[in-house]
């Protein structure tokens, strides 16, 4: 088994601990303690860095970098199966965010928001798109860096801002911590089976 398909599997099992104690409310205490902690930092200087940090994993800060992206895969690198892949990876998880915040049907907090969202509230919308996004491209780049700095380099960036996005929407009163770990798992178990996937139909273009 890839390792690809084991972190995948790892998310799933995760995600579903997640659900079920959401589901039978065993994870307010978990929700309420960060919510405190972290919107206990609010200050006038650190919401303006929290709102840029949420705005990089908007739906349309998403579409413009993933178009970007796309242009240069398809028009500077020529790689056809790369573009097929992150065009998956991206529009898979939007299809499944959707699908999940209709199944759960989970209600936003309502207490301190220093902005205003709508729609459901489990997984993390905003999460699950910066994953898929920054986590495909990450990827991507990955397989062209050889040395082990460049690759750390690289992971260590994508988590800092996948990391970032979730905490703000956390910080702005928008979503519970449970609603960003779920997306973030939510994303990492597509975005695995959708590199195994493709490393089965081109496996030149995504082998290790």
């Amino acid at each position: 088994m890839r390792k690809a398909y084991v972190w995948a599997g790892i998310a799933a099992v995760l995600f579903a601990i997640v659900s079920l104690l959401i589901r039978f409310e065993g994870i307010s205490g978990f929700d309420s303690g960060i919510i405190s902690t972290v919107q206990g930092w609010e200050n006038a200087g650190l919401t303006r860095v929290m709102e840029a940090l949420s705005w990089f994993g908007s739906t349309m800060v998403v579409i413009v970098i993933a178009i970007v992206i796309l242009l240069f895969l398809a028009f500077v690198l020529g790689h056809r199966m790369e573009l097929l892949f992150f065009i998956s990876a991206l529009a898979g998880s939007s299809l499944l965010n959707h699908l999940l915040k209709d199944f759960f049907q989970r209600e936003r907090p309502n207490i301190h928001r220093l902005v205003e969202e709508t729609g459901y509230s489990f997984p993390s919308g905003h999460s699950m798109a910066a994953f898929a996004l920054y986590g495909a491209f990450v990827y991507l780049l990955w397989k062209r860096v050889k040395s082990g700095r460049g690759r750390a380099l690289l992971v260590a960036l994508g988590a800092i801002l996948v990391v970032g996005i979730g905490i703000s929407r956390i910080y702005l009163g928008v979503h519970y911590p449970s609603d960003v770990a779920g997306g973030y798992l939510a994303s990492w178990v597509w975005l695995g089976l959708m590199i195994e996937v493709f490393r089965k139909l081109a496996p030149a273009a995504f082998r290790k």
